[in-house]
């Protein structure tokens, strides 16, 4: 174990998160040099401690878990009981920021509510993550991802336009969640080491979903009609889809009107600039199925590798559709260190998802590996509250840790 290096170095952190939100918002926070205290259900833990198999080879460790909990320390704490309210608030005295992703209103009943906890703490930053925010109608209920990414617009987005709504093969939802509650995080430490006050930041999935509607949310402001689903083709501009190819398929990405001219008179279709339908973008969307019929049988004449290197020759965008086994073995995803090993308790290193932030002088820190249940109860603890081994004892008979 390594002492903290990143820019975060000093900030200690209560973690009451589990499952996606809230943990990946905690673990950009540890990774950025924080020291994470997760705390977790005696015998239970964090949710995703059972979302399995996957488990992480040789270990009983839901890949799931250990994709969003490294650089945390894990101790077991029954906080539904008066001792373990009263260690909670101890460890909490000693914390700069609280992470949590409770139903609203249900840790005021263990007396950890922000209004609560602002009053005995007033420099604590406190930071909840939930469906829907801690005001509206929408409130009390539980968020999903799969829910949100529903009641967020992007699932009628999504998907062949003759077919299904779908949702996005990750749980985006959750991952900007978190994300965007990390940012709240560090602006509410800026204020915080200005004026001595600390805030609440309220974070609800369907706010950032809709947030990040971008410009899809926006065609919608500007004209009032809902976007229909394209498939794989931008709202905005033309060319910019799957094409299929001789051996595959692959992506073009024709991001202006220059661009497609030196496309065309690369690929032997010059007649097109001459074209009203194609000679402009706003042109090429109002007629994308023509320009999508006319260019697909020019782009299934050659392998998708064909295509690749003469459009990278040309600077023109284009890529790929590879699956992750192929991510992970792509030349540029290794140069950048996406891949990372980390030794962890039970034996054997284990292969993650690095952290995407580049920072030149204090880069992410990996110094603790995803911890087993309760690994760290006796250190934190001892350390911090200075507990000995028969109060220890005799908290772990009660169930307490």
């Amino acid at each position: 174990m390594t002492n903290p290096t990143g820019p975060l170095k000093g900030l200690r952190v209560f973690d009451l998160t589990r499952v996606l939100a809230g943990p990946t918002c905690a673990q950009m926070l540890g990774d950025l040099g924080a020291e994470v205290i997760k705390i977790e259900r005696p015998g239970a833990g964090d949710d995703t401690r059972a979302f399995a198999p996957p488990f992480m080879p040789g270990t009983k460790e839901s890949a799931y878990f250990v994709g969003v909990n490294r650089n945390k320390k894990s101790v077991t704490l029954d906080i539904g009981t008066k001792e373990g309210q009263e260690i909670a608030l101890k460890l909490i005295a000693e914390s700069d920021i609280l992470v949590e992703n409770f139903k609203v209103g249900a840790l005021a009943k263990y007396g950890l509510g922000y209004e609560q906890l602002h009053a005995k703490f007033p420099r604590l930053v406190y930071c909840s993550i939930t469906g829907f925010g801690q005001t509206g109608p929408y409130a009390p209920r539980p968020g999903y991802d799969s829910l949100i990414q529903g009641m967020g617009g992007v699932m009628s987005l999504t998907g062949e336009p003759a077919g299904l709504p779908q949702k996005v093969g990750v749980p985006v939802a959750d991952l900007f969640a978190g994300l965007y509650g990390a940012i709240g995080i560090l602006a509410a430490i800026r204020h915080r080491d200005l004026t001595g006050v600390g805030q609440q930041i309220d974070i609800g999935m369907l706010d950032t979903h809709v947030a990040w509607l971008a410009n899809q949310g926006m065609n919608y402001l500007a004209t009032g009609e809902n976007p229909e689903r394209l498939g794989n083709q931008h709202p905005n501009i033309v060319p910019y889809q799957v094409f299929p190819t001789a051996n595959g398929h692959m992506v073009l990405s024709i991001g202006n009107d220059p661009t497609f001219k030196r496309f065309c008179e690369a690929f032997a279709l010059t007649h097109l600039l001459e074209d009203t339908r194609f000679a402009t973008n706003a042109a090429r969307v109002e007629n994308r199925q023509l320009v999508t019929d006319t260019l697909t049988p020019v782009m299934t004449q050659h392998p998708t590798e064909y295509w690749i290197d003469k459009l990278e020759a040309l600077k023109i965008g284009c890529g790929p559709i590879n699956k992750l086994s192929q991510v992970f073995a792509d030349p540029h995803v290794v140069a950048r260190g996406m891949v990372m090993e980390m030794d962890h308790a039970t034996g054997g290193a284990m292969k993650m998802i690095a952290n995407p932030v580049k920072l030149s002088e204090t880069p992410a820190d990996y110094r603790l590996p995803p911890p087993v249940l309760g690994q760290h109860t006796d250190e934190v603890l001892s350390g911090k509250l200075g507990l000995d081994a028969a109060a220890l004892a005799g908290l772990r008979e009660k169930g307490i840790i």
